[in-house]
């Protein structure tokens, strides 16, 4: 029965998309399946499941008003910890126009994010390789984007010093995050404080058929941060703000 109504909901995805994007995502899971044999991207890997809980999880964020009202046309999104190109790549597929970055600090994914964009062939996307401590201390970097996404990296917290620094005075960050999100507010708030920013508001959702609850944080920058932040590699998650 579980089976049947996945299914039922991939197919409610797939109708939502051209047939180029079906195409694109057909091949991810393809290559995900197939680079998860030799590392551990993924826990989840039967074909329905990754659909709903990777690709349908990814794109909750053209839910958002603030996410596509500050991307405005052609805008610049980072995905901070990307992983496995979650929620970066799905959303890079469905929104062409929009340039998006893909950062992570193994790089034994980034090869791999580098292998799907290229059979992809998504002109869109580059793939970045190192910590985020360390590349939002960078020029390139730094303040650069319009929106920033990070899913399942760290407590909110922590979180905002690894993705604040990257986005642009009146840009926001949205955090994918699950329904614990509540007891992370209060650390949050204080956090996005001292880093310019303020939690805007919290939307709630869900995955279909039952899959989970999800709750993503709109936080918006509101100036420039401070040169102290990121703080050196290591001391955000061991001494959090």
């Amino acid at each position: 029965m579980r089976e049947a109504r996945m299914s039922k909901a991939r197919e409610q995805f797939e109708a939502a998309l051209s047939a180029v994007q079906q195409a694109a995502f057909a091949r991810y899971y393809a290559l995900l399946v197939e680079w998860n044999e030799r590392m551990n991207l993924t826990a989840v890997t039967e074909e329905s499941e990754v659909y709903i809980k990777h690709f349908w999880d990814s794109l909750l964020a053209l839910r958002v008003p603030e996410f596509t009202e500050t991307l405005g046309e052609a805008g610049k999104l980072a995905d901070v910890g990307t992983g496995a190109g979650f929620p970066g790549l799905p959303l890079a597929i469905c929104c062409p126009q929009v340039h998006v970055v893909l950062m992570d600090s193994l790089q034994k994914r980034t090869r791999f994010l580098e292998a799907v964009v290229e059979e992809l062939g998504l002109k869109n996307v580059t793939v970045v390789h190192g910590r985020a401590e360390d590349l939002a201390r960078d020029d390139t970097w730094r303040q650069r984007f319009d929106v920033v996404v990070s899913r399942a990296v760290a407590r909110l917290n922590v979180l905002l010093e690894l993705t604040v620094p990257f986005v642009r005075p009146g840009g926001c960050v949205l955090a994918y995050k699950g329904p614990q999100l509540d007891e992370e507010l209060p650390d949050g708030r204080r956090a996005a404080g001292q880093l310019s920013a303020k939690i805007e508001r919290v939307e709630r959702t869900s995955l279909p058929m039952g899959e989970g609850e999800r709750t993503l944080a709109v936080i918006r920058v509101e100036g420039t941060v401070s040169p102290t932040f990121p703080r050196k590699a290591g001391t955000p998650q061991r001494r959090p703000l």
